[in-house]
């Protein structure tokens, strides 16, 4: 294994940002969100995981898929304990993905729309599929996941802020054509 640059070394210290994706369409769609993308980082021979390094913003970002053909919460903690020891300084973690059961008619949400979970009194609106199970009454939680880092829920509020502000001017754009 070749020693590590110093810029790679700097980098792996700043990142703050840690991406899973479950498939490799998900990482694509993620990797295409990155405004700057950076050279692969030199890694531990025992460390399995494809790191994408880029930049969304300010932001430091490392992304890693799970192993084709692995599914489940046991390969991606995998790719998360092997992430967290090479890039020591992530702060927030993100387990993105397609969603492939929340398409719904009645709340009209479509293949493609992105989903940000808000929580409600003592649940948050995501729900690990492990978590619940199905009883003639309906689905019944069996658990929960961990209350998000309290800046998470701020910057999402920001961004509805922001999203009402752009359909607002939207609104206005399409009366006055």
């Amino acid at each position: 294994m070749r020693t590590p640059s110093r810029w790679q070394t700097a980098f792996a210290v700043k990142t703050t940002l840690g991406w899973v994706c479950a498939l490799p369409v998900e990482l694509a769609a993620a990797q295409e969100m990155l405004d700057e993308w950076h050279e692969t980082l030199h890694h531990d021979a025992n460390d399995t995981n494809i790191y994408t390094l880029g930049q969304i913003g300010e932001h430091n970002v490392v992304i890693a898929c799970l192993p084709e053909g692995q599914t489940g919460t046991n390969s991606a903690a995998a790719v998360v304990v092997q992430m967290k020891s090479a890039f020591t300084s992530i702060r927030f973690g993100l387990m993105v993905g397609i969603g492939g059961g929340v398409p719904s008619e009645e709340a009209d949400i479509r293949l493609g729309n992105v989903v940000v979970s808000r929580p409600r009194k003592v649940y948050g609106r995501v729900v690990q599929y492990d978590f619940g199970k199905a009883t003639p009454s309906g689905f019944e939680r069996t658990g929960i996941l961990n209350i998000p880092p309290t800046i998470l829920p701020s910057a999402v509020a920001n961004l509805r802020a922001n999203h009402v502000r752009r359909r607002c001017k939207l609104l206005e754009f399409f009366f006055q054509a």
